[in-house]
């Protein structure tokens, strides 16, 4: 398993910058509960027009504590919801599969029946659906069939090799064979004509039925693996960090850690007077990490199963001066993180699993679009072009189309290295953006402890 990185040490191996400043608070009380010191931070940056977002929550219990085996139990739960939506999943795969496969042997047999519309086709497609109908329909009356006949039974040697050749009655007026081989053919020849006009409409009737069945049950998989993954998310979300041998989980206290970061940014919108009109190439952030790590116990509150927690709080405040490209850098290197690797296995065992089998589907799918489509073209020529289509969303929707199509045209490649910052950004633009997010990590840091008497400045 890779290494873990904090989120300063993500930030370092992108940006190649430390934290432009470092603030830390301790604030200690068994009978305050921690909860208010979060949501007091988390509205105070709010207030100050960072817009926070939560990228780390992280907690882990003494295996001997009651909060250990509640949220234990939570867990099982989401688990075995998770594990039956599943069960279900996996007896929708099975049938998609089968239909899959059954129309790709109705693909086959259909192909040999477009190829009797093609002049040079013709012949072999004819003697194709011959040996079908000999091994699939008259194998049935048994010794009396054309097989059994010309192989096993003297005096019909010339039967089968007639058939094939044959295709129509007169046909088989104009081969010079006997009475008796002729008396054969007739009704037989005349059985296979008819067999093959019924067999293609009912082959193709079937194939349709099957493919919106196909459908339907490629729709239902989705939901299912919709409604898998908030059990799935939620067990994972539910599972305890590895603390590995931190001294404060001791296995018959009753210990929580938890681990909090949040991450707040600021556009910077208005450059310096001396810079005139010049515009930015990329956008600016004043940039401010809250870093929370609590040492609590935890006491219930209520029957159900709710605590709150009152002990030990570490808070670091750092600020960052980036730029759109380095955040998005940021965020991608955290998704490389071994804590997302829980996630991708919930991708794994939903989305991913219908989508090695989407191709396939959707390779039938289309294809009933496109005949459907084809249909309303021709409709449309019979009847005239009309005017007024792009009054009922016609036009727009297709519009749409092209954009999104162009949108996944376009890949982005999320490995290729950052841009260096040019001379305005690296002279004015970024030291602005440092300054404000310093001023930003001070307010915080210095708010919060004014409002708490109790916290030690380190």
């Amino acid at each position: 398993m890779a290494e873990v990185k904090t989120i300063p040490e993500i930030i370092k191996d992108v940006t190649k910058r430390e934290a432009e400043s470092e603030h830390k608070l301790f604030y200690d009380s068994a009978t305050e509960q921690l909860e208010p010191i979060y949501f007091w931070l988390l509205d105070l940056m709010n207030d100050s027009g960072l817009e926070p977002e939560k990228l780390i929550d992280n907690f882990a219990s003494s295996t001997g504590s009651g909060h250990f085996s509640e949220m234990g139990q939570r867990a099982t739960v989401m688990q075995q919801q998770g594990m039956k939506v599943m069960g279900d999943i996996n007896t929708v795969l099975r049938s998609v599969l089968n239909l899959v496969y059954d129309l790709k042997e109705f693909k086959i047999r259909l192909q040999s029946y477009d190829d009797l519309k093609e002049s040079n086709k013709e012949e072999a497609a004819k003697l194709s659906l011959k040996q079908i109908w000999l091994d699939k329909v008259d194998i049935n009356k048994g010794n009396s069939s054309i097989k059994a006949m010309a192989l096993g039974q003297a005096g019909f040697q010339t039967l089968l090799d007639a058939f094939l050749a044959a295709n129509t009655i007169k046909e088989v007026k104009d081969i010079d064979l006997n009475d008796r081989i002729k008396r054969i053919l007739y009704p037989r020849i005349q059985e296979f004509n008819h067999w093959l006009v019924e067999s293609e409409k009912e082959l193709r009737k079937r194939y349709s039925m099957e493919r919106t069945y196909l459908k339907s049950q490629a729709n239902s998989l989705k939901l299912y693996s919709r409604w898998a993954k908030p059990y799935l998310k939620a067990a994972a979300e539910l599972e305890q960090k590895d603390m590995g041998r931190n001294p404060a989980l001791v296995k018959s206290f009753s210990t929580t850690l938890l681990e909090l970061t949040l991450f707040g940014k600021s556009e910077i919108k208005e450059l310096p007077p001396e810079l005139g009109k010049i515009k930015m190439k990329r956008k600016y952030y004043s940039c401010v990490l809250v870093d929370f790590k609590f040492r609590g116990i935890p006491q219930r509150v209520t029957q159900r199963g709710d605590y709150s927690f009152g002990g030990r709080t570490e808070i670091t405040f750092k600020s960052y001066a980036l730029n759109e490209d380095e955040i998005k850098k940021i965020m991608n290197g955290m998704d490389k993180q071994d804590m997302s690797d829980v996630l991708g296995l919930i991708e794994g065992a939903t989305t991913e699993g219908l989508g090695q089998l989407q191709e396939e589907i959707d390779f039938f799918l289309e294809e009933g679009e496109n005949e459907a489509e084809e249909k309303k073209k021709h409709q449309k020529k019979s009847s005239g072009q009309n005017p007024f289509s792009a009054l009922f969303g016609r036009y727009e929707k297709s519009t749409e189309k092209k954009k999104e199509d162009k949108k996944e045209g376009k890949s982005e490649n999320k490995d290729k290295p950052l841009k260096k910052d040019d001379w305005v950004e690296r002279t004015h633009v970024r030291p602005l953006a440092a300054e404000t997010s310093k001023n930003k990590a001070f307010d915080l840091f210095n708010i919060y402890k004014k409002a708490h008497d109790m916290a030690t400045y380190i």
